[in-house]
């Protein structure tokens, strides 16, 4: 019977000094920029790290501004749901839609299909003229 290799502490410790003096990237690999001028990068993994995911961060258009908009295909990418970044036309297949569904949007704000405000108590249901309060009972 074969006996499994033992954990010797002493090659652990010199493996890992070795490997600490081998060369690393610090510097991220440019993946590309998004609409909204955030700028992304990538560390990927290497035989020589234990790391098993890449290194991902993007780099806001205004420096420290962490609450800017990011495109949902780049945030994924980011959050390693997606290996591979997006492509210029489908980020901006994407934000055609979005920008179609923000003109809907106002469309629909100026027709006046807006709710009614909500008041409280007993009257808090909004009131619409097209609808019946009690079934059979029109208003008046």
């Amino acid at each position: 019977m074969a006996q499994p290799p033992s954990r010797s502490i002493l090659k652990m410790i010199i493996t890992n000094f070795i490997n600490s003096l081998k060369p690393r990237q610090m510097r991220g690999n440019h993946m590309g920029t998004d609409p909204f001028g955030n700028r992304f990068f990538e560390i990927p993994v290497n035989s020589v790290s234990s790391r098993t995911r890449p290194s991902r961060w993007f780099e806001p258009p205004i420096k420290d501004d962490f609450q800017s908009e990011m495109s949902a295909e780049w945030e994924a990418w980011l959050r390693g749901r997606r290996t591979l970044p997006p492509t210029e036309e489908e980020v901006a297949k994407n934000l055609a839609i979005m920008n179609m569904k923000k003109i809907n949007a106002k469309e629909v704000d100026a027709k006046g299909n807006l709710p009614a405000p909500v008041q409280s108590g007993m009257e808090s249901f909004p009131l619409r003229p097209e609808y019946e309060r009690v079934p059979g009972l029109k208003q008046k």
